[in-house]
Order: structure tokens, then sequence, then C-alpha cells
């Protein structure tokens, strides 16, 4: 599949939960991380195209809200080259607010590589 994003995204280097917030549902943990999406990986496959409202649980070096909340559409999902028990899941932000995008973009700064 040829790239198509726009921006970079960084490995990410620390094990950070994303939830669904509507359901609490664990979706994943973070993988990569850019400035206007991240890639999750997950242990189920996710519908692409779909929103979701994506609760990022924080660390205490990020800021003092144990988590933000934005919303995300999944723009691709495949299994894993490596283990395929496991799937990658590519999520686009579509709407956060600007107090929480400074945190996401703190996250990416501290432990993006």
């Amino acid at each position: 599949m040829p790239e198509r994003r726009t921006t970079p995204r960084k490995k990410f280097s620390v094990y950070m939960r994303v939830l669904n917030d509507d359901t609490q549902e664990i979706l994943g943990h973070m993988v990569e991380v850019g400035a206007i999406g991240l890639r999750l990986e997950t242990v189920g496959p996710l519908p692409i195209g779909k929103e979701y409202y994506l609760r990022l649980e924080l660390t205490a070096e990020v800021g003092a809200l144990p988590y933000i909340v934005f919303i995300a559409r999944s723009k691709w999902c495949k299994i894993d080259d490596i283990q395929p028990n496991l799937y990658r899941v590519g999520f686009e932000i579509v709407e956060i607010m600007p107090e929480d995008k400074d945190i996401f973009l703190r996250i990416l700064e501290l432990y993006g590589s």
C-alpha cells in the first residue's frame, strides 16, 4: 500500500492504553503518533471510516489529567505482519480541544522517536 500520509509519525516508546470512551472498552495501545493521527495495536479488527471518542490514558510527566478524550476516525486496519493475532489500525484526529491538543503534542515530543 503506497504511503498517503502527509505528516510524519514517530514510533512510540511508552505503553499508553486507548479506550473507547463511550463503552470504556480497551481498544489497544498507541504504537505510532503524529500531529494529526495515531496508530493503535489492537487484538481485533476495527471498522474503517468509523468515528470514535478515544480516551488516551496519560502519564504523570505529560500533565495533571488522568486522560484526554478526542474524536478520531479509523482510516485503515490490517493484520500485523509479525504477530498475526494483532491488528494495526490507523486513526486521523477529527476533533480535539485546544488544551488536549497541547497535551497530545507534548506526548509526541516526549515519547516519539
